[in-house]
């Protein structure tokens, strides 16, 4: 019986082109070299098998096109994968192809350029036309394509590290409506939204005595009682909580002011009979910017950029998406549409500011509930 099992894995292996170790077709295995192993049954008598180095190596050759040769771009690829790349590659927006590995930036605009002036890309060779697209970063493009990166889910940033102080959630959730305050320099903006994510008012006043002299308290008193005046009822006010670092001694008169307006405000519009030791929530409380600017994608390292193009995308789908993130009335958008673009004299930060937070407030809580 073994002598009839050594001679057919014989015969298998020396047949070449047939038999188990033939040279197979696209996609299949390699062709194997034989190499011996010690029957166990009649140890002067040898079996061919395969050797696993030769496979292991193979196996690496045949995975087509993974680093930039001079092999024609399709034959690297099934057909199946050509079309996926060339359908992605002549269907993307630039946002979409900017998602990719490699495109960011002006490639992505040159691939919709090219393809523009030239029609779509009928073949995989026919993107190294694009300027800045070669074959090394054509391949990596492609390869990319196929086989996306999955974006890590951003983290939850949880209740207690926005709010200050901290209270029960049911109190939040429980909540009809906010006013989002701000404080700037010489102005302080409010955004008043509610649960159903529209914003009821939204504007700014001019506080002509801040930063002015030495910090003169009944100065400041008057601004800032100005605008407690004009603030609309709510269950919540949420005044912004800067980040300036104390080390920055430069920024410490503005810091100083800020810190200044905050207590007021804190003063102002908190209820004097409530107890701490009571079960009824605080009326005013305290939201991080970072937080804020985190949500939003608008941190670059510690420090935060303008919202302004994230106010004007909030503005423009309120009236192109059946469910925006938030609605505007009619007059509202008519009123602010030119107060945000770039260049503006009209010093809307303070107004962009306070309206990210208000959403922010929402959809962090509703984050944090899921």
């Amino acid at each position: 019986m073994m002598w009839v099992a050594r001679r057919f894995l014989s015969s298998v292996a020396q047949r070449g082109q047939s038999g188990l170790f033939r040279r197979p077709q696209h996609g299949c295995l390699p062709e194997l070299e034989p190499r011996y192993l010690q029957c166990t049954c009649c140890w002067r008598s040898r079996i061919p098998v395969a050797g696993f180095e030769t496979l292991n190596a193979s196996i690496a050759a045949s995975v087509p096109c993974r680093d930039a040769d001079s092999k024609p771009l399709d034959d690297c690829y099934t057909s199946e994968e050509r079309d996926a790349i060339l359908r992605l590659l002549n269907t993307a927006t630039q946002a979409e192809l900017a998602g990719v590995k490699l495109l960011r930036g002006r490639k992505s605009l040159n691939i919709v350029e090219y393809r523009t002036k030239n029609g779509p890309f009928k073949s995989l060779e026919s993107v190294v036309n694009v300027p800045l697209l070669k074959h090394k970063s054509a391949v990596i493009v492609f390869n990319s394509i196929l086989n996306p990166v999955k974006k890590e889910r951003k983290v939850k940033i949880q209740l207690a590290k926005f709010i200050r102080p901290e209270v029960d959630r049911s109190w939040l959730e429980d909540a009809s409506s906010i006013v989002s305050l701000i404080c700037g320099t010489n102005k302080i903006a409010w955004a008043h939204v509610d649960r159903g994510m529209t914003v009821q008012d939204w504007q700014q006043l001019e506080c002509p005595n801040f930063l002015k002299g030495t910090y003169i308290a009944s100065a400041y008193l008057t601004d800032v009682s100005a605008v407690v005046d004009l603030l609309p009822s709510a269950d919540f006010y949420i005044i912004e909580k800067p980040s300036i670092s104390v080390q920055n001694t430069a920024l410490f008169p503005v810091m100083a002011h800020l810190r200044t307006v905050e207590a007021m405000l804190f003063a102002l519009l908190e209820p004097r009979n409530t107890q701490p030791e009571s079960n009824i929530p605080p009326r005013v409380l305290n939201m991080m910017r970072t937080a804020v600017g985190r949500h939003f994608g608008l941190m670059v390292g510690e420090s935060r950029t303008s919202g302004a193009q994230t106010v004007r995308q909030l503005m423009t789908e309120s009236v192109t998406q059946k469910f925006p993130r938030i609605n505007f009335p009619s007059e509202m958008l008519v009123k602010y549409r030119n107060s945000f673009q770039m260049g503006s004299r009209r010093g809307g930060d303070e107004l962009c500011d306070a309206l990210l937070q208000a959403v922010a407030f929402y959809e962090l809580l509703s984050e944090s509930s899921t």
